[in-house]
Formats: C-alpha cells, structure tokens, sequence
C-alpha cells in the first residue's frame, strides 16, 4: 500500500491553494484531505478551471440572441445558421505550455479545441489560431515562433482541418510568455447537440480514447500562476499529443452518438478526469463513483492522484445507456481506441474514488464547483493616456520608403511563411486563403451557405486605453465577418491578461472587458463561449491585456462574397468612412517615429454598425467584390494590401489635410470597396440616403503604387519587401524593410 504523505501548509502552498482556501476545504469536508482529494481541489479551484477571478465579471457579458442555442457554460457554443444546422466554436488559450514546450504546447492547444467542438456531435470544419510573441532579437522568440507554428500545423493538418485565417503579433511585452490561442469551429444538426449533463442513476461512466499517462499531471494548476526562474521545472507539465488517435476519436464518437447511446459526454481537458467527472455529475444533481483499477493506464504503478490530474490527451469520457454498451466497445475497438466502464452515476451527490480497493476520495460533487472561492478583486482604473493630435507627429522625409519599412514590419509583414506550414484546403471546401480579412469555408452538402471566420485584438490599444481597445477589438472583428459579404452572428473570448491581484491589473480587465461587452451589444454580437487565462507574467511582468475576439459569420448565398485581391483594371476605388486624423498608438507611430505612447482611436458603434451594414449590403448585392477592412497601419497599408494581393498597381489620391494622418491614421469603421465606374453614382446616392460618409480614392491600374505627389512605388516592390521579412527573421536573419525595395 502506498503511503500517503502529511499534508503540510507547503504542500498546500504547492497545489495553488492559499490558506484562506484551504480553511475553506477544511470547513467543507469537515477533515483533512486526503493526497488525491487535495489535487482535485487544486484543480478544480485553479483559476484555469474555477474562473474565481473573473466570473463575475463575464457574467456581464451579452450571451444570447435570435440565432444562439447555446451560450457560455458547454464545451462550446452553438449557433443556428438555418437549414436544421449549426455551427459549434470556441477559443482556448495554451500560453503556459507553449513557452515551456512550444511543439506539444501548441499541438494540444489544437487538440483540446477540436474535442470542445466534437464533443457536442459537430464535425471540425475550420481552425484558426493567434499567436503572440516577443520582439524578433529576443534570444527565445525565433525558438517558439518555429516550435508552436509545427505544433500547430503538425496536429491540425495530421487531424484533416483546415487551418483558415489567425494573427501572429511581436511585442517585448511577450518575451516571457507567449500566448497561443487556438480556436475550432464544426457543422451539426440543431437536432443532435450532445451536452455534459449527465442523467439518470446507476448508469455506467465510460471511459473513452486514448490511454492515461503521467503526462500534463498537474498542468492546471500550472496555468493559473506566473512564471519565475523555475519554469524548467514545469516542463513534465505539458501534455503530449498524438493527432491520428485523436482523428479516430472524432470518428467513433460521432458514429456513436448516431447509435442513441450517448447521454452525456465531456472532454477530457484540463484536470483530465477530475473535471470532467465532476462536471457531469453536478450539471446533473448526481454523484459519480470511479474505480481507477479499471482505467487504462500506459504507465506502471500509477497512483490515484496521477490518474486523477493526468492530462493526458485524445479522452472522452461519456455517460452509456446500459442496453448500449455491447454495440458502444465493438464500435471503439473498431477504431483502435480504449473502451472502459470505470465508474456509475449515484444519487447521493458525491464524488468517490477507489482505488487498490479503498476509497480515497469521498467529496461532495456540486460544492466542488459551486463553492470554488469566487473574488471579487480590488480594481483600480487605468490612467487614459492624452490624445495625440496629428500635427504633433512628424511627417516622414520620404513616404514611399516611410510604406515600405510599415509592409515589411515584423506586425505586418505577410503571415505566408507561417500559413503555408498549415494545410488550409483540407476537406476541399476552403473558398479563401489565409491573408484577407477572413477565412471562408463552404457549408458542405448544403447548396448556397458558408460560414466566414475571423481572429481579432489589438493589444497595443488594449494598453493603452482597455476599454477602447477592447470594443476595438469586437468591432474589427465584427468588420473583417462583413468584409468578406458575411452577416456576422456571434463570437468567442479569449482573455488574456497578467495578475488578477494586482489592483491596477484587475482594473485593466474590468475595462476591457466593459468595452467588450458594449460592442457586443451593439453589434448584436453575443459572446456563446470563450477561455479566460491570468497570471501571464514572468518575474513580475505581464503581458500586453490581450482579449482575442473569434467570430463566425453566415454568408447565405457564396457566390455573392468580398476579397482583397478581387479588384480590376479600371475600378474605381472608395473610402467608406471618414479620412484618416488618428496616430496615437498606431503602428506608424511606433515604427516610424519609435514611440508607443497616446490613446488608441475611439470606436463609434454606431458608425460601426451603418457603415458595416452599408457594405455588406453592396456586396450581397453583387456590386462590390474587392472589399477591405482599415485597421494596422491605416489606408495606405489597406490599399497597398489589395495592391499587392492582385499584382495590379492604383493611383489615388491623399486629399486635403496632414498626408500621414490620412494615410496612416487607425480611425475606426471603415473599409475601401472597389467599384465598376458605371456603379459610382448610384453607390454614393444610397450611402448619401444611409448616412454613410464616402470618398472617391482613385483607380486601379498599371503595375505601380501612386499616390499622387508622395509616393510612387512598383507594387513588386512593395511585395519583396512584405513577403521578406518573416522568412529571414525564421532563417536567421533580421533585415532592414526599406532595403527590401
């Protein structure tokens, strides 16, 4: 019999429980915890799982609407998109494993939100993923931009997902924590959502997938607290993957959920079974008894605590209807995968393990959740930074080179060398390719849908101003959904943020999470899922807020959708929207003049919400096709993106007032829409009967970038100098953009 170690204030200290939260253990269960009970409530008290920092602020988010079927509290959220189908989507963090071990950090960030989305009977249509590292010189950063990129595309593309649209970002900020933010999306029936709310008593808990190893023990627990000089340490934290298994995972579930056998199953993510045990019971005002001698095992001598906070990838575990279960084994040893009845549904609400023939857990199974400590922390509001007026900032010597030098940026270089290592047609119904403003994938088997997908946030603006950045961060996202022709319909969160008991941090997600929340509402956006990730810090220094929003949109007819290269000879460019007049915290202003300081530009959600309307509106229409979003860099990095997507050269025009502002500045709630010159008329007589502000740019033609009397620039140039700078940096090399042309 293995001996079971004293329970010390360290040992407490160790789990992640603070003594305060141990009295309260104490006080539930009315003893000392065992070993393994301690690790389940480290588990399921961590941030990671308990969200005790921030519950009660997403509780203020908006989360339903016309459309949603299931919002915040599932695996993933659901969406109805007509047609007896649905979408299934969620975003989850995998930071603090992809900077210990950025291959397999990464590669199980990808695999755990593809179970999210399965796990509710949907089939993996798309992924995206936004990445965020430190500065390029930084001796880790080429390490882990390598290491997380092969995890992601080595696991994704293995499963058979296309991998569709992301973002990846640089800032010191992120030195000693990258951030991976891995989001899935799936197609079901609306008839044959399967939930985690297990029903009925003295019916068997299965065990279902891949064996349990020691893999991710404790890894949680490892999420939810800061890094220091141990980090090292925490390497046997990180879970292994293993994609084709998971791929016969997907299959056997879906094939046995066509059966009527499934009554409740729950992916088994972090704190493996633990969470997943105990979520399904107390969704179900049942207890839930397991004998881990019956749990499959890849390791000799494994304890009961192993077991129980192993991480182990590629499991399920599933409540069977008894009459069932002959059919439910045959199907999984069809599939290679490990089939066990390691446990019951009870009456009694409690959560009992045996293990070697004694019990070593016995705990009530709603108070593990329900009583987990909810704070609500001191919060101290951010200082707003001043506005910068225009005329305060330098105009550059020269505005061609001045472009060239913002293209080949490490922010806005082009993503090919990163999105050419994922398979992004897989499945065959990808209708666009990373680097416009969405992906798009076809609704298979259905005539005339597709789903459009897309990633946004701008931590930059989040720092300095959390409020605007984060409506910021809903209302491009909302816009780049509208800028491919697509009704957007709702979205995920993934908030990113330092040490939530830091007053002056706490308040930085209290803001941004206000401006979330007012932007939703506005855009009729609701938020239906997401992942909160604190404690992203080394040594004391947090990362730049980052709140990551993925939405989904519906294009009901795909014949009729926007591209940024789709523009032709002869077009006639627009603005829609008003000129540029904002630089602070823009990305000129950091590259150009090296300061990263001012207020981000405010969000008008109104202006939003018409002026998105307005374009999603032509390009239903079949009037408008080649369609882009402003945002990084402003309009010329607009103009010069579409430029370089088709190979065909413009030539426009600045207008009246300081050229960098209008060309550079970050001004909200506009788009540049390319028109057949026989359309332009009757295009500015609706958006004149809208309220929608345009102006005339230019045309489309020839093979050089004009802009009239300040910048004249062959557009293979401009192209050298966006493809270079990302495959140098990863080859070894960091060149200059401005020498690139």
């Amino acid at each position: 019999m293995t001996l079971e170690p004293a329970i010390t204030p360290d040992l407490v200290a160790a789990h992640g429980l603070k003594p305060d939260e141990y009295e309260r253990v104490l006080a539930l269960i009315g003893r000392e915890p065992t070993l393994t009970e301690l690790g389940i409530f480290s588990a399921m008290w961590n941030e990671h799982c308990s969200y005790k920092s921030s519950k009660r602020w997403l509780r203020t988010l908006p989360t339903k609407g016309e459309r949603v079927i299931q919002g915040p509290g599932e695996n993933a959220g659901v969406v109805d998109i007509g047609d007896g189908l649905c979408v299934v989507f969620k975003m989850e963090s995998h930071n603090h494993p992809s900077y210990i071990e950025p291959y397999q950090g990464a590669a199980t960030g990808v695999g755990g939100i593809l179970r999210d989305v399965f796990t509710m009977g949907a089939r993996p249509i798309a992924a995206m993923n936004a990445l965020r590292f430190g500065e390029p010189d930084h001796p880790k950063t080429r390490h882990l931009v390598a290491g997380v990129v092969a995890g992601v595309g080595g696991y994704g593309n293995s499963f058979g997902v296309p991998t569709v649209g992301g973002e990846v970002n640089f800032h010191k900020r992120y030195n000693g924590n990258c951030l991976v933010n891995a989001f899935a999306a799936g197609l079901a029936k609306t008839d044959a959502i399967f939930y985690s709310k297990a029903e009925g008593v003295g019916l068997p808990v299965v065990y279902l997938g891949a064996k349990t190893g020691r893999d991710g023990v404790g890894g949680a627990t490892m999420a939810s607290a800061e890094f220091d000089e141990t980090i090292e340490e925490k390497r046997p934290t990180v879970q292994v993957g293993d994609p084709f298994t998971e791929k016969c995972l997907l299959e056997a579930c879906l094939e046995l959920m066509q059966t009527g056998a499934v009554i409740a199953i729950q992916d088994m993510g972090a704190a493996g079974l633990t969470c997943s045990a105990v979520e399904m019971g107390a969704k179900g005002d049942l207890g839930i008894e397991l004998d881990l001698d019956t749990v499959p095992v890849r390791e000799a001598k494994m304890t009961a605590y192993e077991m129980m906070l192993s991480e182990s990838q590629e499991r399920m575990l599933m409540v069977l209807r008894p009459d069932k279960r002959e059919e439910a084994e045959a199907l999984f040893v069809k599939w290679g995968l490990d089939f066990a009845i390691v446990g019951r549904t009870t009456d009694d609400k409690r959560f009992r393990i045996l293990w070697e023939g004694r019990e070593v857990a016995n705990l009530p199974i709603k108070e593990l959740g329900d009583e987990a400590p909810e704070y609500d922390r001191p919060w101290t509001a951010p200082e707003s930074r001043p506005e910068i007026q225009a005329e305060e900032i330098g105009e550059p010597a020269d505005y061609g080179e001045a472009l060239v030098k913002l293209l080949g940026s490490p922010d806005l270089s082009s993503r090919r060398w990163v999105f050419e290592q994922y398979d992004t047609l897989i499945q065959g119904n990808s209708l666009q390719r990373p680097g416009g403003d969405a992906g798009v994938v076809r609704v298979d088997g259905h005539p005339t849908k597709a789903l459009a997908f897309s990633s946004d946030v701008t931590p930059r603006y989040c720092d300095a101003d959390p409020y605007r950045g984060g409506a910021q961060a809903v209302a491009e996202c909302w816009r780049n959904l509208t800028a491919v022709g697509a009704e957007p319909l709702a979205a995920t969160d993934n908030l990113n943020f330092g040490n939530p008991e830091k007053p002056e941090l706490m308040g930085v997600f209290v803001k941004a999470i206000e401006g979330i929340g007012a932007a939703c509402s506005a855009l009729a956006f609701p938020i239906v899922s997401g992942n909160v990730s604190l404690y992203n810090e080394t040594f004391g220094q947090a990362i730049l807020p980052t709140p990551t929003i993925g939405g989904v949109g519906l294009i009901e007819d795909r014949t009729k959708t926007a591209g940024i290269g789709r523009i032709a000879e002869g077009d006639v460019l627009v603005l829609v929207g008003g000129d540029g007049t904002h630089l602070g915290a823009s990305v000129f202003l950091r590259e150009i003049e090296g300061r990263e300081e001012g207020a981000p530009p405010p969000v008008d959600l109104d202006k939003e919400k018409r002026h998105g309307d307005f374009v999603r509106g032509l390009i239903r229409r079949g009037t408008v096709e080649g369609c882009h979003d402003l945002s990084d860099g402003g309009l010329a990095i607009a103009l010069a993106e579409m430029s370089m997507a088709s190979g065909l050269g413009m030539r426009v025009s600045v207008g009246d007032g300081p050229a960098h502002a209008r060309l550079f500045g970050e001004d909200q709630a506009r788009y540049v829409i390319a028109l057949k010159a026989g359309d332009m008329d009757a295009v500015e007589a609706a958006a004149k009967a809208e309220g929608v502000p345009l102006r005339k740019l230019g045309t489309v033609g020839g093979e050089r970038f004009n802009v009239e009397g300040l910048i004249n620039r062959p557009v293979a140039d401009l192209t050298r100098a966006h493809e270079s700078w990302f495959p140098a940096f990863m080859s070894g090399e960091i060149i200059e953009p401005a020498a690139a042309a």
